[in-house]
């Protein structure tokens, strides 16, 4: 296999990886650590810095000849910086990764295994355990629920280790591989959402466009999770976290499940809100929502466009989430088998 690339352009790498970095700290040299002992080889780092004022990403990129640092004039957000480097990127295949997450020897590895396995598939996401404690789950892939919250399958349940590969309804951000020609394709990240959720309304306009999502079980990482934005309860993460949320929902879900999903939401919003610890963060939610309908016009445009890229009817959407509501509670991974191909006629 080829080594890792640098600025060398005479051969685009199979792989690139691109992390976008912002008061990232020293969990980015932990993290391209791991990347430097992949045993799969044939990858370039794309390292986008978002003008964070500790100068992490300047001297991990000095510090690893694979990488190549992009260093905007200032923070343009998770979703934006994604783009830049997937416009960079000179790999047939994307591998996003988080600057908190870690990933085992054989992450790339075990994706790029998968993506020979199902050559039908431009999509993969990794198992994700928690940084601190790796015997409990951070994901097993995005689920999206009938009320249209979304949550990472399994978050904070025990791990349950080499389950098998499986469709899920769309890959986590922290820890993905897409085909860069479709992640193009379907406009990459939503830029307005600046950061938060912005892996969902992808993962849902892939399933819009009849492309699915694998969860490769073998690929693992550890993740820390929002260690550039306060953690996952900062008045930040809820803020964008409700208001993006809500813009999933407007711009994706198609037509005919729109009078069921949307009440379905605010209810769900409601009944959340009354828990102890939703009560402490009704003042954010709400600012969210003011947020969300004053440009309420942003995400119709989405839908514009997120509704033409549309192959596939209502009812396969409405199959692809989960309508058990203790799932949603529970927080349980909702992980469809795979049909085994049938071989071919004689």
């Amino acid at each position: 296999m080829t080594q890792a690339t640098g600025e060398d352009k005479t051969e685009a790498p199979r792989v690139s990886v691109v992390i976008v970095a912002y008061r990232s700290g020293p969990t980015l040299a932990a993290c391209v650590e791991r990347l430097a002992a992949q045993s799969f080889r044939d990858f370039e780092l794309v390292l986008v810095d978002n003008a964070s004022p500790d100068g992490e990403a300047q001297g991990v990129a000095a510090a690893h000849p694979f990488a190549r640092l992009i260093e905007n004039p200032d923070n343009r957000g998770f979703a934006a910086a994604m783009n830049q480097g997937a416009q960079a990127a000179r790999g047939r295949w994307l591998a996003l990764l988080n600057p908190d997450a870690f990933p085992e020897p054989d992450w790339l590895e075990a994706l790029i295994a998968a993506a020979a396995r199902h050559p039908k598939v431009r999509s993969f996401t990794a198992r994700q355990l928690m940084d601190d404690d790796p015997s409990v789950l951070d994901g097993l892939g995005d689920v999206m629920s009938g009320p249209c919250i979304p949550y990472r399958g399994g978050y904070m349940r025990p791990d349950p280790g080499d389950t098998p590969e499986g469709y899920v309804f769309s890959p986590c951000g922290a820890a993905m591989l897409i085909d860069r020609a479709l992640f193009l394709g379907l406009g990459g990240f939503d830029e307005t959402f600046f950061c938060y959720c912005e892996d969902v309304d992808l993962g849902y306009r892939l399933q819009l466009a009849g492309e699915p999502t694998v969860v490769v079980p073998k690929a693992v990482i550890r993740h820390v999770g929002s260690a550039s934005s306060g953690g996952p309860k900062s008045e930040f993460a809820v803020f964008h976290g409700t208001r993006n949320r809500f813009w999933v929902l407007v711009k994706d879900t198609p037509w005919p499940l729109l009078p069921l999903v949307l009440p379905l939401h605010l209810l769900a919003v409601l009944v959340i809100s009354t828990r102890v610890e939703g009560r402490k963060q009704v003042p954010v939610v709400l600012k969210a929502y003011r947020a969300a309908f004053k440009d309420i016009g942003l995400a119709l445009a989405g839908r514009k466009r997120a509704q033409a890229q549309r192959r596939v009817s209502a009812w396969a959407i409405a199959r692809a989430m989960t309508w058990n509501l203790q799932d949603l509670r529970g927080r349980r991974p909702v992980i469809r088998p795979i049909a085994p191909s049938r071989p071919a006629a004689p």
